[in-house]
């Protein structure tokens, strides 16, 4: 026993030897929540308090499951194969193959996953001749998804209007379709495996009884379903511990509900909550600047992160002039660590949206840097990029069959398979491209592959002539793309790629210019397939990783960069127009990214960015604001004074024209109000200075005439 407890510190000690009572553990980052978690259900065993069938672990990943059983397998001897230790899917799986019948699915009942759901949702609308483009398959999926994980049936789901009524009959529809063909999605298995357990008693309380102990990981990201399905399970009496951090409940989008780790310390806990504080992981100043960032949440259950391995380095702040420079910046530093000794994968890139990985790859390619991103695609990847550049590959040469077969009915235009068939064996037949063959084809199927050859043709017709960036902005926008990623909710970050693809024109020919034979079109798809090209990391590489903070949630780096920390990007707008609590996820956000770090943190920001293809000026994040002053070390290209950029300060100085103003000012006009220096230009009585005055927009302004005052 004394072996098991050993190494423990005194909050974890508690927290596992915990007699008999409900208990909410909050657990920081760092902090050994899943030892702490793994060792209470080796001591209950090892005391007899509970024997191995009636522990209930749940957790959030099978790869958190499969660690915590492994964890529990070196800590007690015990075999773990038939202990309820899984993720709520794969639990509530467990538990409706055995309760098949009482469920009213067949024996051998199969489960959709996302993709398989889509295709599903298609086949209905196709089948009821419902309108694919005012009722996009994505959102409806999403719509079903997003009532099923509130507990609501479409028979009792609320209608507001025609189209609300319309989506609910979509999904009663559904409901019967899956039922008729025995398959679930992944919604459908915690709310059939609740309901099951909610009508059936003899079944509840069977289980009630055999789960004498439920231990719960990751609480914070509990959905409402969830929830209410824990609480059925322990209805009977078991002792629930719940572990969890509120400051890292960053799923809001896929539907957790951080107030649920309030509503269990009301329900369960009372008293019973137990900080673990002591990080494990992070040197004090980074620990310092998360818990500074993190306190401004409102609400929050409350923790404070420290750890005994002293204070460690400053936080290195950086303010590149452009998105480009930043680049420039973060890959240069990288290649000074790996000099350095620091081994490539304990180096992580992190970005708020996937959109900026883009700048990072290229500049890491340049420069022969081997990277991954994690849990992601490259930028030139990923579908919807690939999709744009199939369209743009038609413009150039419309007998690329391969592109040609990617967007002919992307979006959706009703041309099948078996319409797809007769074009190839025509093609074939003929000796011609898909694109020619198409000319032969009569009745329904002529009719809509000859609307988007005659769309490829009005494309060609339109962007003739076109600067580059503005020909993909406007292929983009007229093939579909873009409108087919605005009706799909989860489609924001396939539309900030679409973006950034601009962003990447504008960028090549600006770097480049029309290049090669056929002119900027060709030598830009020429660049997009290199860089789509195997220069990744291989399979056991030593590679920096690239990757967005969602996905870095539970992993831990030596050295990790935070980028783009600008207003509007992160915390991105979308979560600043939501209000309060949007712009505390974003918080809670920025807390995780700070704390992925163990040795060495950088943050750092743009002046310029580019949007759309054209340069935006860019504020620097509140987040850097709430860093305190003294953490940081400003890091300065020129070795010169730093510019005054709110709190945070910048990275290039420019020359100061008359009056001492420089780039990155912030300054108030009488009339515009207040703004920020953006350029500078002159000398004396000549000078005069570009100010971004934001709602005022952007003004040149002779420092003679425009009494500008610092603030």
């Amino acid at each position: 026993m004394s072996d098991l407890l050993a190494n423990l510190n005194s909050p974890q000690l508690q927290a596992v030897t915990l007699p008999p009572v409900h208990a909410l553990i909050l657990a920081g980052a760092g902090s050994g929540k899943t030892r702490v978690l793994t060792t209470r259900i080796a001591w209950l065993m090892s005391t007899g308090q509970v024997g191995p069938h009636g522990v209930l672990a749940v957790t959030f990943t099978n790869k958190a499951a499969k660690e915590m059983t492994a964890r529990l397998s070196s800590l007690v001897p015990i075999n773990t194969r038939g202990m309820w230790i899984g993720t709520f899917h794969g639990l509530c799986n467990r538990l409706l193959r055995a309760h098949y019948r009482e469920a009213g699915l067949p024996q051998t009942f199969q489960i959709l996953d996302s993709a398989d759901q889509l295709a599903m949702v298609k086949r209905l609308l196709k089948n009821l001749n419902v309108d694919d483009e005012k009722y996009p398959p994505r959102e409806l999926c999403h719509f079903i998804n997003a009532h099923k994980e509130q507990g609501v049936r479409a028979a009792q789901a609320e209608v507001y209007d025609n189209y609300t009524q319309k989506r609910v009959e979509l999904y009663a529809e559904y409901e019967t379709q899956c039922n008729r063909e025995g398959v679930v999605d992944f919604a459908e298995l915690l709310l059939r495996c609740y309901e099951l357990l909610q009508r059936n008693e003899p079944l509840r309380k069977h289980y009630q009884d055999r789960f004498r102990y439920i231990l719960v990981d990751e609480v914070q990201d509990t959905n409402r379903l969830q929830y209410a399905w824990l609480k059925l399970l322990a209805g009977g009496g078991a002792v629930v511990f719940a572990v969890g951090d509120d400051d890292q409940s960053i799923y809001a989008f896929r539907g957790a509900e951080v107030g649920n780790m309030r509503e269990f310390e009301r329900d369960y806990a009372g008293d019973n909550v137990i900080r673990l504080e002591q990080n494990y992981r992070s040197h004090g100043n980074i620990l310092t600047a998360a818990n500074a960032i993190i306190k401004n949440n409102r609400e929050r259950l409350g923790k404070n992160l420290w750890t005994d391995a002293g204070e460690g380095e400053p936080i290195r702040a950086f303010e590149a002039y452009s998105d480009l420079d930043e680049a420039r910046f973060v890959v240069e530093e990288i290649r000074e660590l790996v000099r350095d000794g620091i081994a490539p994968t304990q180096i992580a890139l992190l970005y708020r949206s996937n959109a900026q990985s883009r700048v990072l790859e290229n500049e890491l390619f340049t420069k022969n840097v081997p990277y991954k991103v994690y849990g992601g695609l490259r930028f030139f990847e990923r579908q919807e990029i690939k999709h744009a550049l199939a369209y743009l590959r038609l413009l150039g040469n419309p007998d690329d069959d391969t592109a040609f077969l990617r967007v002919v009915n992307f979006p959706t235009r009703g041309i099948g398979a078996r319409s797809l068939e007769n074009l190839q064996a025509t093609a074939h037949q003929t000796n011609s491209s898909l694109y020619n063959a198409a000319a032969s084809l009569s009745g329904k199927v002529g009719q809509t592959v000859g609307a988007f050859i005659r769309l490829i043709e009005q494309l060609r017709n339109e962007t003739e002539g076109l600067p580059l960036p503005e020909m993909v902005e406007h292929v983009i926008e007229k093939s579909g793309l873009a409108q087919h990623y605005r009706t799909d909710k989860e489609g924001q970050d396939r539309l900030e790629n679409l973006d950034e693809l601009i962003n990447a024109a504008a960028t090549f020919i600006d770097d480049e210019g029309a290049i090669g034979e056929g002119g900027a079109l060709v030598s830009f798809l020429t660049l997009a397939s290199l860089e789509a090209g195997e220069h990744q990391a291989g399979e056991g590489q030593e590679a920096v990783q690239l990757m967005s903070v969602h996905a870095a949630k539970g992993l831990e780096f030596d050295v990790v960069f935070i980028t783009g920390l600008e207003q509007g990007l992160f915390p991105h707008e979308n979560s600043i127009n939501a209000g309060k609590d949007g712009l505390e996820e974003e918080r809670r956000l920025m807390y995780v990214a700070v704390t992925r770090a163990r040795q060495r943190l950088y943050v750092s920001c743009a002046q310029t960015r580019m949007l759309h293809g054209q340069t935006r000026y860019c504020v620097p994040s509140s987040f850097l604001d709430e860093i305190p002053e003294q953490l940081l070390l400003k890091l300065n290209k020129k070795a010169a004074p730093f510019p005054a950029f709110g709190a945070f300060g910048g990275g290039y100085a420019e020359p100061a024209p008359a009056g001492g103003l420089r780039v990155g000012q912030t300054v108030e006009h009488a009339r515009f109000g207040i703004g920020v220096i953006v350029s500078t230009e002159g000398r004396g009585d000549d000078a005069r200075v570009q100010i971004n005055f934001g709602g005022s927009g952007m003004k040149w302004l002779a420092l003679a005439y425009a009494k500008l005052t610092p603030v």
